[in-house]
Order: structure tokens, then sequence, then C-alpha cells
């Protein structure tokens, strides 16, 4: 070493602190990647996408290699340092080469590259893959044994591997993945994917058409009053029931009707049950995800919602189950949210009984019980246990509840006054 200048050994330690900087910038730019923006690329045939997953699929051995690059070109560089520290000056030289080299490469190859490489991962990835590739093959003898002496220590420590690393996400992880990619997702989208992620936390009973909304004809009924129901329905199916909808005892396709009007000379209540299909039946507590599937596997779009003791409860379609993911369709014959609540300036909020009560906690992030019931009517009923007069006033946890309108045995309307702030929704709703 004493035959080379010491410019020389300047710009092999200049030379040094860039390797440093670069196996710096390695490490911190594969480990920043997102490793599902890097799987996509690599499925849609980017060759350094495929080299840095392959690397990545053994991070403990590319961790290794970096580190060992990484110290080696660091412990050349302090004793290259010194030599020169010393020529130029004397004794003095060594603290005066250790404060310079700490500070410059602190500054040059940790801080500077691992800040570049965290904010452009996949600039700094990708070229570096071609020298670490072949760099990780040469070195592999090393690699290997100092990763078996780390699990080795590992081991006496007391330490386990897991047998499977994954980095797969499971359901509250992506939900956190989507509500951080509001920038790249619109909102409406956003919410579906939500609103899917939520689908087995819903049962069809939260999203059934109620026993009494229920269209039915009874076949019972006069001749012409059948005729004038299935002229007049604004629905694609309708239930056929003799004197009680729990008596049930076909689905017709209205379409299938106006068909048989139209080709058969004599159109008989035969030739209409003849038509009908079989009922399609629903257990009450079956989740929506679990539903929508069954639909698609049976090749059914509707089905009767029946409880453990085979009373029919209400019926759900495949739109139903849609409009949960989507929203609300245009076509829906029954009611919006919208069209059920008026937020007041008070911060109260006037609300139809009929309004579904899962609908009202997430347009408004509220807390209002739905285990017992689904509307706010019954709601009311379960906890008054009794039908309540016109200004009946109740709490129901942080809710003020003020009885506005009933009429027979149902509640038509009640205000909600929170008794803390209103949370952002309110315009959602409207």
């Amino acid at each position: 070493m004493e035959h080379v200048s010491t410019g020389t050994l300047l710009i092999i330690l200049v030379i040094m602190v860039l390797v440093s900087a670069y196996f710096s910038a390695s490490e911190t730019g594969m480990m920043t990647l997102n490793r599902y923006r890097l799987r996509h690329a690599a499925k849609q045939g980017n060759r350094a996408a495929r080299r840095v997953e392959k690397l990545l699929s053994r991070t403990d051995r590319l961790l290794s290699l970096v580190l060992i690059g990484n110290n080696l070109v660091n412990i050349l560089a302090s004793a290259l340092a010194t030599i020169v520290g010393m020529r130029l000056y004397g004794d003095a030289g060594v603290a005066v080469a250790t404060g310079v080299l700490t500070f410059v490469v602190l500054l040059f190859a940790e801080v500077l590259p691992k800040t570049i490489a965290a904010l452009y991962p996949e600039r700094i990835a990708f070229p570096s893959s071609v020298l670490l590739v072949p760099l990780q093959t040469v070195m592999m003898p090393l690699v290997w044994l100092l990763n078996m002496m780390a699990r080795l220590i590992m081991r006496l420590l007391g330490i386990k591997l897991p047998s499977n690393l994954r980095d797969a996400l499971n359901k509250e992880e992506l939900r956190s993945v989507v509500n951080s990619s509001r920038s790249l997702i619109s909102r409406r989208n956003q919410d579906m994917l939500i609103s899917i992620l939520d689908l087995e936390k819903v049962t069809v009973g939260d999203i059934m058409v109620p026993r009494n909304d229920i269209v039915g004809i009874n076949v019972n009924d006069d001749w012409k009053s059948i005729i004038r129901q299935l002229t007049h329905s604004p629905h694609g199916r309708i239930v056929l029931y003799r004197d009680n909808l729990d008596d049930a005892i076909g689905m017709l396709r209205v379409r299938e009707a106006y068909r048989l009007m139209t080709e058969k000379k004599e159109f008989t209540k035969e030739n209409l049950l003849r038509a009908a299909d079989e009922i399609y039946y629903i257990p009450e507590g079956t989740p929506l995800n679990v539903q929508l599937v069954k639909f698609q596997r049976n090749k059914e779009k509707v089905g009767l919602i029946v409880n453990e003791y085979g009373d029919i409860q209400g019926l759900a379609t495949v739109e139903d189950i849609l409009e949960e993911i989507v929203g609300d369709f245009t076509t829906s014959m029954s009611p919006s949210l919208a069209e059920e609540v008026i937020p007041q300036s008070d911060g109260s909020v006037l609300i139809e009984g009929g309004a579904n009560i899962r609908e009202l906690n997430k347009a408004f992030n509220w807390t209002l019980p739905e285990d017992e019931a689904r509307t706010i009517n019954g709601m009311l009923l379960e906890e008054l246990e009794d039908i309540p007069a016109v200004n009946t006033r109740t709490r129901i946890g942080s809710y003020q509840i003020d009885i506005l309108e009933v009429s027979g045995n149902m509640i038509k309307q009640v205000r909600i006054t929170p008794l803390t702030p209103l949370k952002d929704g309110v315009d959602d709703a409207r």
C-alpha cells in the first residue's frame, strides 16, 4: 500500500463510498417496494419486476448479500481513510480520517441514497437488480453460511422462524388499504369495494322486502281481480298464494303471464298456476356473499326468506344484493334513504318509521342497535314494548327519539336527536 499514491487512494476511497451508497439504496429500495404493484408488473411481463420479485422471494438471502457488500466496502473505506489521514496529518490523521469518513458515509452512503430510494423505490430497485442477481450467485456460499449461523443463534435464543412467510392481507387489512387509496380510487368505487367486503357481515334479513310489503296474488280471488293485478303490477315476479302468504304456491313471472294471455285462446287459473315457477326458499340468517353464490349456482333471481319455523319473513332478489354493493337502482320501487330522512338545522333528523336502521347507521355514522329490529318502527316497538302515543319521548343509547306520527299499529315518523354532534354523512343521505 506504500507504493500507491495518495491520490489513487482517495479515488479508491470515493469509489468505496459510491459502492456503499449503491448497497444502501438497493436495500431501502427493495424493502420499500409496493409488493402488490410489483406482483402486478411481474404478471404484465416486466422483466425487471420479475428479477426483483425473485430476489424478494428470499428476503433473508437478499439482506445478507446487501449487508455483506455494504460492510466489506465500509471496512475497506475505513482502512483506506486511516492510511490517507496518517499520510497527510501524521498521528492526528487517524482522528481526522475517522471524523471526516463518518460524516461522508452518513451523508453520501446512508442518508442521501436511502432517502432517494424510499421516495423512488422502483427507479432504484429495478436497475439495481441487474447487479444484485449475479452478485447473489457469486456470494451464495458466504450468504448461506451466514444465514445458517444466524438461524442457529436464533434457535439457541428460543426464537422460532415462521414456517410460512406470507404477505397476503386479511379482510380488515384490505379494508384499510381501500380506505387509504382515496387519491387513486374514486369515493364511489371505494364505497363499492368496502360494501363487497361487508357482504359476509350482512344477512338476507337485513336487505329483504318485509313480508307486509310483498306483492302477491291470492289465486282464490275472482279471475277479473287476478287479471287486473297482473296487468297493473310494477314487478317482474309475483308470489302466488292461497288466502295467506304462508301458503305460497309459486313464483309467477309476469312476462310469462303476458305471453300466455296473447298465445292462449283460453287463459285460465289452471294455465296460470302451471306457468308459475317453484318457490326458492332462503334461510333467514344467510349472509349476502353466500346467497349471491347460491343465486348464481341455482340460477335463481328471487327467493322467499323463511325463519326457523318455516314462516315467510320477506323476499330477497339478486338486485337487492347488487344494490347493497353499488347503491340503489333508479328502477327500485322502494323509497331510498334520502326520501325517508330530512336533516334539520338543529342537528336532529326527521325519519320515516320504515327506514332501515343499518342504512341510517352507515349514512350518519350512528350506532343505533340493529340486532333485534331492522326498522325504526321495529326498534321502538321492541324498546317500548307497546304502541306509543304521539309526542312520546324516549332515549336509546346516545340518541333522543321523539314520536311524531303514529298510524294504527305502526310508528310513521320520528325525530332523532343525537346527544353527540353529527358526523359527516348527512350530505350522503340527502
